[in-house]
């Protein structure tokens, strides 16, 4: 099989800055074919009991939700946590939970052999789920069944390797059909970006790009007329993972980005704290996203059933500090 290799055509992109730094290796690790790679199952791994109780309406997208909660104002809670980790069953009532203890939107990550833009915690998360079988094919077969019983839109954290195993098109209707609303693509640049905004936008799914504390302004503006749904601002250079503290560079990058355009801005990477949410929130974000710290409450409990007690008091906790 032929090995197709994705180059970014500007230095500028998130992952090419952040390659820079640890390797200077950029061209390899762009690699949508690797020695690890977890081939997906041709047949569903996962059977979920049938929904017993379906959300009163179907959820917002994403625009919409940051519109709406800009007319209460209020400031968008989006937690993250890595599809089948420990298993998809706990998956999908952490699914429930997060819903239920306020979040906004979720941003599920799908598993892969290679997740260059995640750090430790994260990367634990993915081998394990990869290792217990929660291939795309399982992961959106669980959706299929629990988005129905979600209030709030979910949006998919993906490298570009499961969506071109499938196929581009293919995957935008196939994820449109379980109801996901939104799509993150970090190892994709703006550049290359085109296609996939064709196709999501064809299915209504909301394209969501990221910028970083060293994206130039031209090009940061650029990003921000091609982002749909929200803008993700990465508020460090380097991997996911929760932090002491945020940079205060933040509060200037979202002081500049707000000056461009109107569109909600959501930061991420490093939040990891309620004060930090508080903190964000008061330099005028419109949404903050926590990561690294849920997904680790999930893997490192005893139990999956301690593990969604904790993850409900965490996530409580976050939603108290935007209140």
């Amino acid at each position: 099989m032929n090995l197709l290799t994705i180059v970014p055509k500007s230095a500028s992109s998130f992952l090419h800055l952040h390659l820079q730094q640890h390797n200077n290796k950029p061209h390899s690790l762009f690699r949508l074919h690797s020695p690890n790679f977890v081939p997906f199952s041709l047949k569903p791994s996962f059977n979920l009991p049938m929904a017993t109780l379906a959300a009163s309406s179907p959820a917002l997208g994403l625009s919409e939700t940051f519109s709406k909660l800009k007319q209460d104002g209020k400031v968008a809670l989006i937690p993250y946590i890595t599809a089948g980790d420990p298993d998809l069953s706990t998956t999908a009532e952490a699914l429930k939970v997060l819903d239920t203890c306020g979040s906004d939107i979720i941003e599920l990550g799908i598993p892969y052999s290679d997740p260059l833009a995640d750090g430790p915690v994260i990367q634990a998360a993915a081998t394990r789920a990869l290792a217990n079988g929660a291939n795309l094919d399982a992961i959106l077969n669980m959706l299929k069944e629990v988005i129905p019983q979600l209030s709030c839109p979910i949006a998919l954290f993906t490298y570009y390797n499961p969506i071109l195993k499938r196929g581009v098109e293919k995957f935008m209707v196939t994820v449109k059909e379980v109801g996901v609303h939104g799509l993150v693509v970090p190892d994709v640049p703006l550049e290359e970006t085109e296609l996939l905004r064709h196709e999501a936008s064809k299915h209504n799914i909301e394209l969501v790009l990221l910028t970083t504390p060293t994206t130039p302004r031209e090009r940061m503006k650029a990003i921000v007329e091609a982002t749909e749904g929200f803008l993700y601002l990465v508020s460090s250079i380097g991997v996911t993972g929760a932090r002491a503290s945020v940079s205060e560079r933040v509060q200037s990058l979202l002081q500049e980005i707000k000056a461009e355009t109107n569109k909600p801005v959501a930061v991420g990477f490093g939040i990891s704290k309620p004060e930090h949410v508080k903190q964000v929130a008061g330099w005028g974000a419109d949404g903050v996203i926590v990561g690294s710290a849920a997904v680790k409450i999930l893997g490192e409990a005893t139990s999956p059933e301690e593990g969604l007690k904790k993850l409900e008091e965490y996530t409580k906790s976050l939603k108290s500090a935007l209140i």
